[in-house]
């Protein structure tokens, strides 16, 4: 009698674990479902777009070519949202990608490329995802283990877990991670809103203005600032590394901004110091010069995305992704003979190259013109030469002007005339002469123009000479051409380039075979 007390306690115990079991397995399995949505079946084939052939390669890449970096945001169906990508087109993307020859990059493989490693090689793309939405785990990692992708997510750590099932969980996230097609990067703890600035209720991006304190009548100090954001991003990283994931080492500006404009990229060096100190680099899809991976973006610290928006379809994105792919001076002779690569730089509706070589039609009777020549692909050009001749010149009514080193910080302008040949280099807003040379008064001249390290040598009918050395150096001073011409005389005609080639100079390492480098 003396152990029957004991033993109804544990029957009871057991009758009460069997009555409650069922009632604890539904809890737990209802909290498995609202922390791990259920994924889709990628598309099957022909669910998306036909995949066009990779064709034969037109022109040379430059060796070991940058990797080209997409931005996506969300993938999902029935969504009125610009930046939602439905699952059948982001499958046929991928499909497109992988038939012409393209893998992905992880995020490793990329940092090491800016860090100054190896190029991954001539096609590579590297997958990036802002804001950490649930499509991602619904529809885009069975789509990218069709394809054998990876990717990377840009997390938004606040709202991780929030406003389910917009968002992802740290479920879902840890199981995309352990899947290997995964890695998580940083878009900040809780800075992706926008805020009040001024008195007036001005709003800005809450990671790149000074905010307004309604209560002491002010903006935030520069110490204020840098405190809030440095505090912000510390959390992000925390919350990333709590959950047992690598400390995240790139990072993507929320409205891919970083002073409140695309205009403004570099200027706030409060924001760009906090990121330096924490990341190898800071991702944006717009900039106020082209930063493709490369040199240029390494010395930058910041590489320009191809923004992949639900309007993309397949052959958009992968003229984008060529127009992107850095190419070699080597692979660029003739840029003339490739009008649709250039882009127009002035206020002429018109497009083409023909207000430059004289075919026409021209802004009016008298006015500007200007073209750039693949910016992006060019970003990293140095140790090349130009050689230009140019014909109708007539005195003091007209002239032409070619830019070496274009889009960089230290472009060099050489303007020619009848009679001169005049070398600009820009400081701030202006352009300033550092060089002029007189001569021979002629309707046509030739100009060979090289590039080679910090040196631009300006040669002008094989004799006239201007020498000037860079101020800006390494990644800072690479880019590629421009050119413009201008007409002042409603009687008389306008000039034109009747010749543009591009080569290699001697010597040079134009191809940058070994990966950015810094400067």
């Amino acid at each position: 009698m003396t152990h029957s007390a004991p033993r109804r306690a544990l029957l009871g115990l057991l009758a009460l674990t069997m009555v409650c079991a069922p009632f604890y397995g539904a809890w737990r399995y209802a909290e498995f479902r609202r922390a791990v949505t259920a994924q889709e079946a990628p598309p099957g084939p022909g669910a998306g777009a036909p995949a066009p052939a990779a064709g034969p390669a037109a022109e040379r890449r430059a060796e070991g070519a940058a990797p080209v970096v997409l931005a996506y945001h969300d993938i999902g169906r029935d969504s009125r949202s610009r930046y939602t990508v439905t699952p059948e087109a982001f499958d046929a993307q991928l499909g497109a990608l992988a038939k012409a020859g393209y893998r992905t990059l992880s995020s490793e493989e990329f940092i090491a490329y800016l860090g100054g490693g190896p190029a991954p090689g001539p096609r590579s793309v590297f997958l990036t995802f802002d804001d950490g939405a649930h499509g991602l785990w619904v529809h885009a990692d069975r789509i990218l283990a069709k394809y054998r992708m990876r990717a990377a997510a840009f997390l938004i750590t606040r709202a991780v877990g929030s406003h389910r099932p917009y968002y992802l969980s740290w479920d879902e996230i840890g199981r995309m991670a352990r899947s290997g097609r995964w890695d998580f990067e940083n878009h900040t703890h809780d800075l992706h809103r926008r805020e009040a600035v001024d008195a007036a209720g001005k709003r800005s991006s809450a990671l790149t203005g000074r905010l307004w304190l309604p209560g002491e009548g002010r903006r935030e100090t520069a110490e204020e600032y840098r405190r809030r954001v440095e505090s912000d991003l510390d959390r992000s990283i925390a919350d990333i590394t709590r959950h047992g994931l690598p400390a995240p080492r790139l990072f993507a500006y929320p409205f891919s901004e970083s002073n409140g404009s695309a205009s403004s990229l570099p200027t706030n060096r409060v924001l760009r110091a906090a990121l330096a100190e924490r990341f190898v680099a800071a991702l944006t899809n717009s900039s106020d010069r082209p930063l493709p991976a490369g040199r240029r973006a390494a010395a930058a610290g910041e590489v320009q995305r191809v923004e992949v928006t639900a309007g993309t379809d397949v052959p958009e994105l992968l003229a984008a992704v060529r127009l992107w792919t850095a190419v070699s001076p080597a692979g660029s002779p003739a840029p003339l003979t490739q009008p649709q690569l250039w882009r127009r730089d002035d206020r002429a509706r018109t497009g083409g190259l023909g207000a430059l070589t004289g075919a026409g039609p021209h802004p009016g009777r008298t006015g500007y013109a200007a073209a750039a020549y693949r910016r992006t692909s060019s970003a990293d050009w140095t140790g090349y030469s130009v050689d230009v001749r140019v014909e109708r010149l007539r005195e003091s009514v007209n002239n032409v002007g070619m830019v070496v080193r274009d889009g960089s910080l230290d472009p060099v302008t050489v303007a020619l005339s009848f009679s001169y040949v005049r070398v600009l280099e820009r400081r701030g807003d202006r352009w300033h002469e550092i060089g002029r040379r007189e001569l021979t008064d002629a309707a046509e001249h030739r100009i060979r123009i090289t590039v080679e390290g910090d040196l631009t040598v300006v040669v002008v009918d094989g004799g006239a000479r201007i020498e000037r050395t860079a101020r800006a150096t390494g990644g800072d001073g690479t880019g590629g051409i421009a050119i413009s011409v201008r007409n002042g005389d409603p009687d008389g005609s306008w000039p034109r380039f009747a010749s543009l080639t591009v080569r290699p100079s001697a010597g040079a390492g134009a191809e940058e075979p070994d990966g950015p480098r810094g400067g």
